[in-house]
């Protein structure tokens, strides 16, 4: 797939409020500080689409981005972070809950995983929940290019490990890499390939 459009629509923290929901949505979570914003900069290449930042827990709001005129692309709000109060992620739970399961045109979740770490409860924790909701989702391996290929191997293949614990088949998984632009074909192509299978079932 080649983008030639990226254009911001929208925030805001209410599903009846979010785009008409008459194209393919890809929504795009992990826990603060994945790498969230910098992945999907690297995707539509456009530096300063999704805003980064130093300081994790940025992004509070369902951001909606309009690629090609012909799909969305979503940024939600990180998990995770511990500076933010009890209410705030319980808001941001029931906030996050209520857009998947109310989202219709919701095709696909992009899971981000930081693949420096072991598997962590928070992001098993949230990979269950999509199951037992029963959204479609991948995984995305954020950060390779902080760490050597081996490492990265390693921790990919702990999380198959943890996951076949309870799931009878594992989802598609990517490796990426923002600063080196690793993955980036990849993850477009499953994009461009699940849009086809969705405007031609």
């Amino acid at each position: 797939m080649i983008i030639k459009e990226a254009k911001f629509l929208m925030s805001n923290t209410r599903v009846e409020e979010c785009p008409a929901p008459d194209k393919p949505e890809y929504a795009f979570i992990g826990r603060s500080n994945v790498g969230k914003s910098s992945l999907i900069n690297m995707l539509t290449q456009q530096k300063g689409l999704a805003k980064t930042s130093s300081a994790p827990g940025k992004t509070q709001l369902i951001n909606h981005f309009l690629i090609n005129n012909s799909w969305y692309l979503v940024d939600l709000p990180g998990y995770g972070y511990a500076k933010v109060s009890k209410s705030s992620r319980e808001d941001w739970r029931k906030m996050i809950n209520y857009y998947f399961q109310k989202r219709e045109n919701l095709t696909c979740v992009f899971a981000l995983i930081d693949s420096r770490h072991e598997p962590l409860p928070q992001d098993l924790d949230f990979i269950n929940h999509l199951g037992t909701i029963g959204v479609p989702f991948v995984l995305v391996f954020t950060k390779l290019d902080k760490q050597s290929a081996s490492k990265t191997e390693s921790t990919i293949a702990a999380y198959q490990r943890k996951m076949r614990e309870t799931w009878d088949e594992l989802p598609q998984m990517f490796r990426t890499s923002a600063e080196k632009k690793t993955g980036r074909d990849e993850i477009l192509d499953f994009i461009e390939d699940v849009n086809a299978q969705v405007q031609n079932p």
